[in-house]
This record gives structure tokens, C-alpha cells and sequence, in this order.
């Protein structure tokens, strides 16, 4: 068996701020994992409302109240950036798995359009609906 010196290496929680340096395509990379989970419970919120609005007035009314407060258009609003971007994010790995603009500059600016992108098209979004 190979001697490890096990005692000079860093565990991997440790990797971060000292030894590795976050990168866009890493930070992207983690968003469209976010923005998927985020999707799942936005689409259990809208399920919640057709659940509601198919049983009783009384259920339905309140979940109808929080869906039409501040806080439900702004978790409304982040599922329109997180669609847009998880879509973003979609198409890039398509170009990657086409064997396309896997250098680092092109990655990177990859990374930009995605959140430029996933902004642009919210607003857009928001100003047609």
C-alpha cells in the first residue's frame, strides 16, 4: 500500500475559501441544481392551488390568498428566473454534449448569458403576461 500522507491534505469542506477558488461555470453549474429543486416546489404550490380549488371554497381561499400576496408573486417571480434559467442551463449542456465551446472563455461566457439571459427573458416575461 502506497504511503498517504493524510495528515498535510485538506478535507474536502476545507476545500473552500483557502484552497479553491469558486468559478463561474462551477457557481452555474450549482444554480441550474438549485433552480431545479426550486421548480419542484413551485410546482407543488400550484398543484396545492388546483388541489384546492377541486375540494372546497374555504381551502381554496387561502391558499388563493398566499398565492396573490407580495410573498407568493415574489416566489412567482423567482419561478419564472429559475425556469428561464434551468432552461438556460439545459441548452448549455447540449452545446457541451455537441463537444462545443468546452474552452474556458466560451464556458464563461456561457455562464453570463445564462443569468443575463434568464433576467432579460423574466422581465420580458413579466411586461407580456
Amino acid at each position: 500500500m502506497a504511503d498517504v500522507n493524510r495528515g498535510n491534505r485538506p478535507l474536502s469542506p476545507f476545500m473552500f475559501g483557502k484552497y479553491y477558488r469558486f468559478q463561474l461555470t462551477s457557481i452555474s453549474s450549482m444554480m441550474v441544481r438549485i433552480t431545479g429543486n426550486a421548480l419542484i416546489v413551485a410546482a407543488i404550490l400550484v398543484v396545492w392551488w388546483l388541489l384546492a380549488a377541486a375540494t372546497s371554497p374555504e381551502k381554496f381561499e387561502f391558499i388563493d390568498w398566499l398565492i396573490r400576496s407580495w410573498f407568493g408573486d415574489l416566489v412567482m417571480l423567482g419561478s419564472v428566473w429559475a425556469l428561464w434559467y434551468h432552461l438556460g442551463g439545459g441548452l448549455r449542456h447540449l452545446i457541451w454534449d455537441a463537444g462545443v465551446w468546452l474552452d474556458l472563455k466560451r464556458s464563461e461566457m456561457m455562464g453570463w448569458a445564462m443569468f443575463v439571459g434568464a433576467t432579460v427573458l423574466t422581465i420580458v416575461t413579466v411586461l407580456v403576461v
